[in-house]
This record gives structure tokens, C-alpha cells and sequence, in this order.
């Protein structure tokens, strides 16, 4: 399928990535520079900041209730490549997942590389849901992310599994970045995909490198859940790719594994749209129709 529209005008009008060293301040200044305002986001009926206290530390998390609060949590985290992305970045993608599912949506203001290398994020994104599971009525309905979130709740699902803390029911992974190692060899999609789709398979490496610098090794599962040996046992999974996107591939491959060790995994590739799509373009209909289908699968009423 062809390239949505509105994307592919998008895209043609970025202007050129400036040569030298990538500057991550800089660039978390512009996202925040760009932020819809809070009257054009999805309505929802409360909105609370609030910090959680984990045993990694305090943990800045904004609270999104707009429906039953029995019915459960679901734990989202943002992405951004490990080094981008915030509470207000992604705020519209939380008050989404909260009006359509009607669970209480927590969203994890977790610490970002280069300051924050691994496994400081992961260990805030762990925490946050055991906090969450103490905090709020109901099961933990899901842990959800986007990109490099998603990589953090794939790798939260399968620590918490174990440590016998089997309380996450669900996972969403939406184009999740799965495999940090990046040998152009080994998914099609990283050829296929690897320019001028917004993602550049050549950022790939630089921008993880901020997350990589503690030494983390990339074949080390909470790295690279794909690494996980034994996925046995883990929460039922919804994996939505992106047709344009270099990561689609791992994360179908990522669906295929998970089938094959007996989880309950629906993967579904979205056409015509690029990686980081539901974040980027939320007035698309690829992107409402994602949203609906998180809903369908954590069995919105």
C-alpha cells in the first residue's frame, strides 16, 4: 500500500539532519516545542501528576482516569529512542488508550540515556508497575509502550515473570524496537525500509548508543527481549508494525516467537504508515484504528 499521504507530505517537507554529533537536549527541546495544545488532545475525565516511590527511586508518573477504576491499570510507556520523549510528548497517546479502553492509564516518566544509560529507564518503568499494582484497584490490565517503550515493556513483562510478580495480564507493543543489535542482515525491513521513511536505519545505531554507553550488551534480553531463550509463560501479547518502518520485522518476528512458546500473540501490521505513526500523525485513521484495537484486545466495554 501506498505511503499515507499525510505522512508522505510530512516527510517531503523535513528538512535535511544536520551533519556532526547527535545533541539530545536540543532535540528533546524541539519535541516539547512542538506539543498540540491541551484543548485539541483526547478529553478524558481527570488528569493527576503524581511521583511514584519505587525501590529504584522516585519516579514522576502522570495519572489518566476516565472510566471505572476497578476495571484495572494499564502501564504506558513512552518512547524516543531512549533518550527522547516525556510525560507531555506522549500525553495524547495516554488520554487515547485511557477514553478507549476506560482503565487507568499510567503513564512513567522514566530517566532518559545519555544522563540515565541502562538500565536506570528500565528500572523505572519495573517499578512504576509494581507501585501501580499497589496503588490502584484492579489487575494490571497491561504494560504498553511505544518504540523504545515498547522495548521496555517487553523486557518489564519478562522480568516481572521472573520474579514471580505474574499480577500483568497484557502486553502492547506498539512498533517495538526488540533487537538492538543491528545487523542489516537479519530483518528484511531494515533494507527495505532503511531511508526516507522518517526512521533512517543510519540513526538507528547513535541514537542507542546514548542508551547503550553503560556497557549494556545487546544480546542481553532486557536489552533486546528477541534474545529472550524461554518466552514460556509470558503475558498475552498485541504487537502492532508499521509497513514503512526498519523495526516492523523484529517485532513480527518477535509475535512468531512468542506463538511458538505457547503465548496467546496477535500481530498486526499496519499499511501505508511509517514507525512512530499513533505518536506522530494521531488524526490518521491508521492511528485511531490502533487505538480501537488496543481497546478490542484489553476488552474495552
Amino acid at each position: 500500500m501506498p505511503l499515507n499521504p499525510v505522512i508522505a507530505q510530512v516527510l517531503a517537507s523535513l528538512p535535511t539532519p544536520s551533519p556532526g554529533p547527535i545533541d539530545p537536549v536540543a532535540l528533546r527541546a524541539a519535541d516539547e516545542a512542538h506539543l498540540a495544545p491541551v484543548a485539541e488532545r483526547p478529553v478524558v475525565a481527570r488528569v493527576d501528576d503524581e511521583i511514584a516511590h519505587t525501590v529504584h527511586g522516585d519516579v514522576p508518573v502522570r495519572i489518566y482516569r476516565d472510566g471505572d477504576g476497578d476495571r484495572g491499570i494499564l502501564v504506558y510507556l513512552h518512547g524516543g529512542a531512549f533518550f527522547l520523549g516525556s510525560l507531555d510528548t506522549h500525553d495524547h497517546i495516554a488520554r487515547a488508550l485511557a477514553a478507549a479502553t476506560g482503565l487507568t492509564v499510567v503513564s512513567a516518566g522514566y530517566r532518559l540515556a545519555p544522563e540515565h544509560p541502562f538500565p536506570a529507564g528500565l528500572d523505572d518503568a519495573t517499578g512504576v508497575v509494581r507501585w501501580a499494582a499497589d496503588r490502584f484497584p484492579g489487575p494490571v490490565r497491561a504494560v504498553a509502550g511505544d518504540s523504545s517503550g515498547g522495548t521496555f515493556a517487553a523486557a518489564v513483562a519478562a522480568r516481572l515473570h521472573d520474579e514471580g510478580f505474574d499480577r500483568i495480564t497484557h502486553q502492547v507493543l506498539l512498533y517495538p524496537s526488540l533487537d538492538l543489535d543491528f545487523d542489516q542482515s537479519r530483518y528484511p525491513s531494515l533494507v527495505e525500509n532503511a531511508t526516507g521513511y522518517g526512521l533512517e536505519y543510519a540513526g538507528l545505531a547513535p541514537f542507542n548508543a546514548f542508551y547503550l554507553r553503560s556497557g549494556a550488551d545487546p544480546d542481553d534480553p532486557l536489552v533486546s527481549p528477541i534474545k529472550r531463550v524461554d518466552l514460556a509463560g509470558l503475558p498475552p501479547a498485541l504487537i502492532v508494525t508499521a509497513e514503512y518502518d526498519p523495526l516492523r520485522d523484529e517485532g513480527e518476528r518477535y509475535g512468531q516467537r512468542l506463538r511458538g512458546a505457547g503465548v496467546d500473540a496477535t500481530v498486526v501490521r499496519m499499511p501505508g504508515v511509517n514507525h512512530g505513526f499513533v505518536q506522530n500523525f494521531p488524526a490518521i485513521d491508521e492511528s485511531r484504528r490502533t487505538i480501537d484495537r488496543v481497546a478490542a484486545f484489553l476488552g474495552a466495554p
